[in-house]
């Protein structure tokens, strides 16, 4: 009898942590999203202007109708990506702040491969286009893995250089081996390419809207990275190297590699949100005018906060991506309905990207609590539980990072 509630009581404890887990995951970056609204509200009537129609504004514009809802998918789609990215990274404990120079390196390959290819069928140019985008940015997270596996470099210090050399490589072809040579002929030298075959446009899913096939190639990369990463024997020596890499290196696997693999994945998927970006615009071609962020959208850097509002999970990564897709697109409704300057715009937004980054130790803090206090098991469970095993510690239960989500 003893030892049967000793069971109950443990299976108890393991059933509340995993609860807690898992709600609070989601839950604190969207307080913090909350929060930083707020925050925003008081700032949009500082300076006069009427908080509660602004943010009627800014969720009509995001969400109010399928053409609305249609542009908040288009924006969400390179933060999805970028996003699944993040997660795969983080599962082994390294950072990928290269978004961006994943996304121009993914964007450039396949706009190479489209541009050489022009007359091929569409059935194959646009698949083929996508996985060269995928190959471009993997190639970018390489880099930045091997230096950190086998030289112990700092891999946000390298991923940030690499953004700025994408950046020149970038303005580079668009000036000179890839620009448009018509338009040069007629005295326009816009860093861009010509108009690129019809046949790697990305299907439109609805008409007369912009919603693509780009929010569907998001959701199932997504899907894959999860059965990736908890279904698959590379998965779990990820999530195995990113929990502790002594252990793991004593395990026999291979620390180094599984490290490089992490990076290059999460490089593949910006480098696909880079291809999705090119053959999704309204132009059909690749521009540099406005810089090569004016290119990316900062969906590099946004996707990390879609990730962490998703909880670093590829699965929550959509919801979270969408969310934070309408508030980018709700923001210019905001502007436009309380006459607020440009910068207090962007300013919300940064608000919502320091909110929820900084609730990522509250998020830590959440996952670890039945651990550290023991939720759900009384002292007196403790006290026969010891005395029924002969004063040995009682078995420990799943929990932590390695646990299924």
């Amino acid at each position: 009898m003893i030892g049967t509630v000793t069971v109950d009581a443990r299976i108890s404890d393991w059933v509340v942590q995993r609860v807690v887990r898992r709600v609070m995951g989601p839950l604190v970056p969207l307080t913090a999203t909350v929060a930083a609204l707020l925050v925003g509200a008081a700032m949009v009537w500082g300076f006069g202007g009427d908080p509660v129609e602004g943010y009627r504004a800014m969720f009509t514009g995001a969400f109010g109708g399928i053409s609305e809802f249609a542009d908040t998918t288009v924006k969400a789609t390179p933060l999805l990506l970028v996003g699944v990215g993040i997660c795969i990274a983080f599962r082994a404990s390294v950072i990928n702040i290269g978004g961006e120079g994943q996304i121009i390196a993914g964007a450039l390959l396949s706009t190479v491969v489209v541009l050489a290819l022009p007359d091929l069928h569409r059935g194959a140019l646009l698949p083929l286009a996508l996985i060269a985008g995928a190959v471009g940015g993997a190639c970018m997270g390489f880099i930045p893995g091997v230096l950190k596996a086998y030289a112990n470099v700092n891999e946000i210090l390298s991923t940030i250089m690499l953004n700025i050399v994408a950046g020149y490589m970038m303005q580079y072809l668009l000036l000179g081996p890839m620009i448009d040579k018509e338009a040069v002929e007629a005295g326009n030298h816009i860093a861009q390419t010509k108009r690129l075959s019809p046949n790697s446009d990305l299907p439109i899913l609805l008409g007369d809207t912009q919603m693509n096939l780009g929010i569907v190639i998001g959701a199932v990369v997504a899907i894959g990275a999860f059965f990736l990463l908890w279904r698959t024997s590379l998965g779990y020596e990820i999530r195995a190297v990113g929990g502790s890499k002594d252990a793991s290196r004593y395990a026999g696997m291979k620390v180094e590699r599984r490290i490089v693999q992490a990076l290059t994945l999460s490089g593949m998927m910006s480098g696909l949100g880079g291809a999705v970006l090119v053959f999704s615009s309204v132009a059909h071609r690749l521009s540099v005018e406005s810089g090569p962020a004016g290119f990316t959208q900062l969906a590099g850097f946004n996707g990390i906060v879609a990730a962490l509002f998703g909880g670093l999970h590829p699965l929550w990564t959509i919801p979270a991506a969408i969310l934070f897709g309408g508030l980018l697109v709700g923001a210019n409704a905001l502007q436009r309905a309380v006459q607020v300057a440009t910068p207090l715009v962007v300013a919300l937004s940064g608000l919502v990207v320091v909110f929820v980054v900084s609730s990522d130790r509250a998020v830590r803090w959440a996952r670890h609590l039945g651990e550290r206090f023991d939720i759900g098991a009384s002292p007196e469970h403790d006290r026969t539980g010891s005395a029924a095993s002969g004063g040995a510690d009682a078995p420990t239960t799943p929990s932590g990072e390695g646990a299924e989500p």
